[in-house]
């Protein structure tokens, strides 16, 4: 009886002590890891795409695993156009947009578009980011904002050589958000369109080039059809990365500061990575393809940047009408372009 009474005792100090040990488990280990969904726009090999899946294994690396983030390129999860309001409404957790494509909504941070002769990809996203972290701008308000980054100055790919003003006149390129301005200054149409129809379009005619950063010469084989290519080192796009509000409140604080960290590192990182692939895509495309790469001459390439000063001017006029400080926030990109280009 008592051999009965003590086994029965003992198998209850151990149902005890196992219910002890379960509660001290954390219960952010018991659940799991956090898991964050994370849209992006472009196909998969495009740069805002490499820069995602670095992004989410750095997170995953720092926080030990902690946290799971689960990428979906290509629209698969959200597309383009609805990327803002998507993560807003907690569509997806974490959403990549190019703020060029909505210039009216996000005033401020595309003024880097302008025609300021930002030089390379790294500059124009430390560039972004500084300015962001100044004006904070209210376009954010509904979400907490984790980097942001640039394309690398837009250039001519054409089927024909583009060398003076007079041979621009008239093209019909594919082009996106304020480039459109800028074609017109120069003479030329800009035609909208995905950059996924314009291998077709440059085969049927519809367009004889576009006007983009260089990578897509070697990602997306436009060297095939654009044997030329005329440097303006003109406009970047600005890209933001955001995550939904409730989703970044939910996070433990050490992991908000670890993607808090990342920011500054996100952005030189991504501006790094374009440039490079920049300049691979530019020898890719002479060494396969025989492309050739036009430079202006310093007299016409003043005639062509002086074309340019009206859009600055305007722009400025609208975001003061608007209420942003505009010849403000130019002279600020100009201080940020010497800094950071040094």
């Amino acid at each position: 009886m008592k051999y009965r009474i003590g086994k029965i005792l003992t198998g209850f100090l151990i149902i005890l002590a196992l219910l002890f040990a379960a509660a001290a488990i954390p219960a952010a280990v018991a659940a799991g890891p956090v898991k964050l969904s994370y849209a992006n726009f472009p196909p998969a090999p495009t740069f805002p795409c490499v820069q995602m899946e670095r992004w989410k294994t750095e997170v995953e690396k720092r926080t030990n695993n902690r946290v799971s983030v689960n990428t979906f390129p290509g629209g698969t999860l959200l597309d383009a156009k609805n990327m803002m309001d998507g993560v807003i409404s907690g569509q997806a957790d974490i959403g990549c947009l190019c703020m060029a494509y909505q210039p009216g909504r996000f005033i401020l941070t595309n003024g880097t578009s302008l025609p300021l002769g930002i030089p390379s990809a790294k500059t124009g996203s430390l560039i972004l980011w500084d300015l962001y972290k100044k004006y904070k701008p209210k376009s954010f308000d509904k979400v907490k904002v984790l980097t942001m980054f640039t394309t690398a100055p837009a250039n001519i790919m054409s089927k024909k050589p583009v060398r003076t003003l007079e041979d621009i006149k008239g093209m019909d390129l594919r082009a996106s958000g304020g480039a459109a301005q800028i074609l017109k200054a120069w003479g030329a149409n800009q035609v909208g369109m995905p950059m996924s129809s314009t291998p077709e379009a440059l085969q049927k005619g519809v367009v004889q080039g576009l006007f983009s950063s260089l990578e897509v010469m070697m990602d997306l084989k436009f060297a095939e059809l654009c044997k030329y290519v005329t440097m303006t080192d003109t406009v970047i796009y600005p890209f933001a990365v955001v995550i939904n509000m409730d989703a970044w409140n939910a996070l433990p604080d050490d992991v908000k500061q670890i993607m808090d960290d990342l920011g500054t590192e996100q952005a030189q990182w991504t501006g790094d990575y374009m440039d490079k692939h920049v300049n691979a895509s530019m020898q890719w495309s002479k060494k396969e393809y025989q492309v050739e790469f036009i430079t202006l001459p310093g007299p016409e390439k003043e005639k062509w940047d002086s074309l340019l000063q009206p859009i600055i001017d305007q722009w400025i006029k609208d975001a003061v009408d608007k209420g942003f400080p505009g010849e403000a926030i130019v002279e600020d990109i100009k201080i940020l372009t010497k800094k950071h280009s040094m």
